[in-house]
């Protein structure tokens, strides 16, 4: 157990033995128990008060490594590193795997992308437009509204002569039928 201690924040690393946790329930609930015991393991040794297991807060990419092969077969043991600030416990890789470090990766280029596409054609557009290119803007717009309106307009006409069926509202008539005692 490796500990550092600043000012309001505790860090500890731990290897957590799961399979004593996970063997004593069945095959399909053992990695959701290995999340438990994780959570379990780390309120108590971080002194979490009351033991309270809303206040771990486990990190997706290791909860994601946990349930990688499935809910039946979850790792033996797993090293973290614990961080408490305040009352609250964040619990995440000591040493990421291959696996999660791809996808820290990849979520971080996609974030990044997503920042400069929003902000960064937008203001390009506005400032390389001349007055002339507003100006032809403004005539298609204008344009393009009283087409719109035009066919808004024909539209409501060919609805307006749209020939109703007589028989659509009238009830078909009932056939009486003669039954064995009214005969």
């Amino acid at each position: 157990m490796v500990e550092t201690k600043t000012t309001n924040t505790l860090e500890r690393e731990y290897t957590i033995p799961l399979r004593k946790e996970w063997t004593k329930v069945p095959s399909y609930k053992r990695t959701s128990k290995a999340v438990k015991a994780i959570k379990e393991f780390i309120a108590k040794h971080m002194k979490v008060p009351n033991r309270d297991l809303d206040n771990v807060k486990i990190d997706s990419y290791l909860n994601n490594e946990v349930w990688h092969r499935g809910g039946g077969t979850p790792p033996a043991n797993v090293t973290v590193k614990a961080t408490k600030k305040g009352d609250i416990v964040h619990v995440t890789f000591v040493n990421d795997p291959e696996r999660v470090k791809f996808a820290r990766e990849r979520h971080a280029r996609r974030h990044v992308k997503s920042d400069k596409k929003a902000t960064a054609p937008e203001a390009k557009k506005e400032e390389a437009k001349t007055e002339d290119e507003k100006k032809t803007e403004d005539e298609k717009e204008k344009s393009n509204a009283i087409t719109n309106e035009k066919l808004a307009e024909q539209q409501a006409n060919v609805q307006k002569h749209v020939p109703i069926d007589k028989m659509a509202n009238k009830k078909a008539p009932i056939e009486r039928r003669r039954t064995i005692a009214s005969s």
